[in-house]
């Protein structure tokens, strides 16, 4: 293929009001803030991304949209825009001397990854090397009000088909919502998913968790903690997953070698982009460690980019890819991003198969920044 020469970039900054109140061990969201990364080649083709770091505290991991975006403005300016690349995988070696930030640095490479799949008129799945037409999806529900708001919501997404429901939970908020869920789905799929609120001191009580029947329970200890996890994957019954810990092949690594983790979550956001995420896949494979796709509560941008990267074999559980008509009113593309029964389709088409719904981004817009090519 001939090299792709990128001649201009858009950074679009929309706030996207959500359907729902989605609250965690973090908080509370009423809205998602998210870059959304437009790449357009010499030649008329484009790339689309998103970032997926938090809008305005780094409560996650590091990283904010206040903080990424002017970053990324200046990793365009000075390592993409205006430059050819002959594959996409040379944008890592571009940025890969600059330390942390990966989300931002995953924005502009998943936007590179899928400007090649375009111009190369080739689902960014094919390119990645995966395959299928769709992969199985679960949901992620949130802290409700009271136990009954909990079963009742469990039981709307029961009715929906989906393959796995997920619990967040925290500190007074985790065994009674999960037993009373147990209790009414006896054979449902559950997992619960701590987003980092627990502690060592806190062993005893999560081994009575064990008696609900978790397929696993989610990032229960720090989010940069990769030892401590060992030591309580060894006082439980139920298996553990890694999350907010596994940033790289190097920590994946360390926690398989350590058998912190049974299963991990795949945020392509969080380790970087997909060439990370792919050698990621390969490793845990090759540990027989089951991988399925995380969300960031993406738009239709980075949900159609998780799609195509769970296709890879190593993803072998129900993600959290749900129907995008779940969060927005209207979402940011032109092409519904619907589960049925379960199951979430391949967009089809060459690279991540959706294209921005310009006047509904215009409309939701609170920030705009061009590069081009400098004189």
């Amino acid at each position: 293929m001939t090299a792709l020469v990128i001649d201009r970039a858009e950074i679009h900054v929309v706030e996207l009001p959500l359907k729902f109140r989605f609250e965690t061990s973090f908080g509370v969201e009423t809205s998602r803030v998210a870059p959304i990364l437009v790449l357009h080649g010499a030649d008329g083709s484009i790339g689309l991304a998103e970032g997926v770091m938090d809008s305005e505290w780094p409560l996650y991991r590091e990283e904010t949209v206040e903080a990424a975006v002017p970053l990324a403005q200046r990793m365009l300016e000075h390592f993409v825009v205006g430059r050819s690349f002959e594959t996409p995988a040379e944008i890592t070696g571009r940025l890969g001397h600059l330390r942390g930030n990966r989300m931002a640095k995953a924005m502009i490479e998943m936007a590179v990854w899928d400007l090649f799949a375009r111009a190369a008129d080739r689902p960014l799945r094919d390119v990645l090397g995966g395959a299928g037409d769709a992969i199985a999806t679960g949901v992620s529900l949130g802290i409700q009000p009271s136990i009954d708001d909990t079963v009742r919501l469990v039981a709307s997404h029961v009715d929906l088909g989906y393959k796995r429901i997920k619990l967040k939970i925290k500190p007074g908020w985790d065994l009674k919502p999960l037993s009373a869920v147990r209790a009414a789905f006896p054979s449902l799929v559950m997992t619960a998913d701590a987003n980092s609120a627990y502690t060592l001191d806190d062993v005893e009580h999560l081994q009575r968790i064990d008696d609900v029947g978790l397929d696993y329970i989610e990032q229960p200890l720090g989010w940069d903690d990769i030892a401590d996890h060992g030591e309580l994957a060894r006082s439980l019954a139920t298996p553990l997953c890694l999350d907010e810990s596994i940033v790289s092949v190097e920590t994946t690594r360390l926690a398989l070698e350590l058998e912190a983790a049974k299963v991990i979550n795949m945020k392509v956001g969080r380790v970087g982009g997909h060439a990370e995420a792919v050698a990621i896949e390969a490793i845990a494979r090759a540990h027989n460690v089951p991988l399925w796709c995380g969300g960031m509560l993406e738009t239709g941008v980075g949900r159609a980019h998780n799609i195509h990267l769970a296709t890879l074999a190593g993803f072998t559980k129900p993600g959290d890819v749900s129907s995008s008509s779940r969060y927005w009113e209207h979402d940011v593309v032109e092409q519904p991003l619907e589960c049925v029964d379960g199951m979430m389709a391949v967009p089809p088409g060459p690279g991540i198969g959706v294209t921005l719904d310009v006047d509904r981004v215009r409309s939701l817009r609170v920030q705009h920044i061009v590069v081009s090519e400098r004189e």
